[in-house]
C-alpha cells in the first residue's frame, strides 16, 4: 500500500531520489492537486470536521460604505464574533457586538454606543435578525457565500469537489486554485506543513463587479485536533475589511439554529407603489425604496438600490406605471453599496445615472470592472455607461415639471450625498440623512447627527417641504423630521 508523505517531506523526498531519477531515467511526478488537498486535509485536522465555531475579538471595516469614493471602508471595532459554519449545509451565523471607531462612513450602526448583529447566510439565502425580527438580506449573498468558502478548512472542502488544478509556490508551498462556479474563484497556498496561510479570492459584487479578496492566515494553534489560525487579515476591494484575533475554537458543533426561517425563505421581489402626486410614485415593497417621476416623454428613477435583482423589478413596475415612457436618467443618492447595487442594472437600461461629481471617476471605474463570476445584466447588454454630474445643485426640467437634486453639505455619512426636491409638489426625497421612526415613538434623547444635518441643510437651502420621501422608511410629513430632532418647526 502506498502512504502519503508528509507535507514537510516533498523537498527531502525529491533529493533523496533524485540519484534514482537519474539513474532510471525518468523525473518523480509533482504532487497533484488531489494529493496536496488531502495531505492539508489531514494536517489541518479537517478529515471529520462538519462545523466549527470560532470566537474572537479585533477590528473591522464596514464594506461598501465608504465616506469618500475610492476611499477606504470605514473602521469599526468588534468587541465579539463567533462565526459558526456548518460546512455539509453550507450555512454560516456571524455574532457580531460592535461600535464605531471612527465618526464617518455609513452601515447603520449607532454613532455612539454598542450594537449586535446576527448576520446569516444558508444556501442562496441571506437574512439578518435584530430584536428578534428577521430581514432579509439578499444584497449580501455574494458575499457570505464567499466568506464560507473561503474559511480555512472551507476552501479544502470547496477544493475537493473536483476540477482543482495546483502549481509550486514560494518556500515549499503548492498553490490550489479552484471555483464555486457563479459564487468564487480562489488560489489557495499550503504551506509545506500543510496549513493553509493564505486565500486570494474574487466574488462577484453588485458594485464592483469581480472583488479581489486577500485572506491571512497565521499563527495557527491546535484545538482538540483541529488546526486554526489564530490571526485572520483580510482586504477587499483594495482596503481592509478585518483583523481578528481568534481565541477559542469548537469542531463539529450544533448547527440547529443555521436553519432558514420562513421569514427569509421567500425572498423574491415585492414591489408595491403609492401615488403621492401627479405623476410621481413612492415605489416600495422592500427594505430600501425608489421614487419614479413622470416626465413630458420619459421617466426619471430616483435610487436603484441593492442588486440586479432588487433594481430590475423595481424597474419592471415603474415602466407599468407610465406605459411607453422609457426610464431616460437613474439618480443615484450616494456611491454607499446599498443604494448603487443596482447602477449596473440602469445602465444596461439604457437609462443616464444622474449622481454627485465627486462619484463619477468612481462609477466609471468599478462599471469598467467585468463581472466574469457571476455575470450580471450590464455585462449581458454590453452597454457602456453614461453621466449627468451634478456638483452642488443641479435640475432635470421640461415642460411638465421640475426636479431639482442638491447636495446634502457637512454630512457625517457621506460626501457625495444628493437629495432630490420637486418644488411644485412641496416633495424632498432623501436617502439615510432620516430614516422616519415607527409611529408614536418618542424621540431619541440625543438627536442623530444625520437628521439634525438633514435640517441644517433644508433651511440653508431655505426649501419648502410639505412631505418626506425617504428611501428607508415610510412617507411623513416634514414635522416629524423636527420632532425626531427635537428641534421645533420653523413658521
Amino acid at each position: 500500500m502506498t502512504s502519503l508523505l508528509p507535507f514537510g517531506a516533498w523537498r527531502l523526498a525529491a533529493v533523496v531520489a533524485l540519484p534514482l531519477v537519474l539513474a532510471g531515467g525518468c523525473a518523480t511526478a509533482p504532487p497533484s492537486a488531489a494529493d496536496v488537498i488531502a495531505r492539508s486535509t489531514q494536517a489541518m485536522g479537517a478529515t471529520g470536521l462538519r462545523s466549527i465555531r470560532y470566537v474572537g475579538e479585533g477590528e473591522g471595516f464596514t464594506f461598501g460604505q465608504a465616506y469618500l469614493p475610492n476611499g477606504p471602508w470605514p473602521k469599526v471595532a468588534y468587541h465579539s464574533v463567533v462565526r459558526t459554519v456548518d460546512y455539509e449545509g453550507a450555512a454560516m451565523r456571524d455574532e457580531i457586538v460592535l461600535s464605531r471607531a471612527e465618526p464617518r462612513g455609513g452601515g447603520g450602526y449607532p454613532l455612539a454606543g454598542q450594537q449586535r448583529n446576527d448576520q446569516f447566510v444558508a444556501g442562496d439565502v441571506a437574512w439578518n435578525v435584530a430584536g428578534g425580527n428577521v430581514a432579509p438580506g439578499p444584497r449580501f449573498v455574494a458575499d457570505r457565500v464567499h466568506q464560507l468558502w473561503i474559511t480555512p478548512h472551507g476552501v479544502l472542502k470547496a477544493a475537493q469537489r473536483g476540477g482543482a488544478t495546483v502549481v509550486a509556490g514560494a518556500a515549499g508551498s503548492r498553490v490550489v486554485s479552484f471555483s464555486v462556479p457563479g459564487r468564487v474563484k480562489a488560489d489557495v497556498t499550503v504551506a509545506a506543513d500543510g496549513l493553509v496561510t493564505q486565500v486570494a479570492s474574487t466574488f462577484a459584487d453588485p458594485v464592483l463587479g469581480d472583488t479581489a479578496t486577500l485572506t491571512r492566515y497565521s499563527d495557527y494553534r491546535d484545538f482538540g485536533g483541529v488546526k486554526f489560525p489564530t490571526r485572520i487579515r483580510q482586504s477587499s476591494g483594495g482596503h481592509p475589511v478585518l483583523d481578528l484575533t481568534v481565541r477559542d475554537v469548537q469542531a463539529n458543533v450544533a448547527v440547529a439554529a443555521l436553519a432558514v426561517p420562513d421569514a427569509a425563505r421567500n425572498q423574491g421581489e415585492r414591489v408595491v407603489s403609492e401615488k403621492v402626486a401627479d405623476g410621481v410614485w413612492f415605489v416600495a415593497g422592500g427594505s430600501h425604496n425608489s421614487v419614479a417621476i413622470e416626465m413630458a416623454d420619459h421617466l426619471v428613477l430616483v435610487e436603484t438600490p441593492l442588486n440586479d435583482a432588487r433594481t430590475q423589478a423595481v424597474i419592471d413596475h415603474v415602466k407599468g406605471l407610465a406605459p411607453r415612457k422609457p426610464i431616460r436618467y437613474a439618480v443615484n443618492s450616494h456611491q454607499h453599496f446599498d443604494h448603487s447595487g443596482g447602477v449596473r442594472a440602469a445602465v444596461a437600461e439604457g437609462a443616464t445615472i444622474v449622481t454627485q461629481a465627486g462619484n463619477v471617476p468612481y462609477f466609471e471605474r468599478v462599471l469598467s470592472t467585468p463581472n466574469s463570476v457571476r455575470p450580471d445584466r450590464l455585462a449581458q447588454a454590453g452597454r457602456s455607461p453614461r453621466f449627468l454630474p451634478v456638483g452642488d445643485r443641479g435640475e432635470l426640467a421640461d415642460a411638465t415639471r421640475k426636479v431639482e437634486l442638491h447636495r446634502i453639505v457637512g454630512s457625517v455619512h457621506n460626501d457625495s450625498f444628493l437629495m432630490v426636491y420637486l418644488p411644485k409638489e412641496r416633495l424632498l426625497i432623501q436617502a439615510d440623512a432620516y430614516t422616519p421612526l415607527p409611529p408614536n415613538t418618542p424621540p431619541p434623547a440625543t438627536p442623530n447627527a444625520n437628521n439634525v444635518n438633514l435640517i441644517d441643510n433644508i433651511e440653508r437651502l431655505k426649501l419648502p417641504i410639505d412631505r418626506i420621501l425617504p428611501l428607508h422608511g415610510r412617507v411623513v410629513p416634514l414635522a416629524d423630521l423636527y420632532a425626531t430632532a427635537s428641534r421645533p418647526l420653523p413658521r
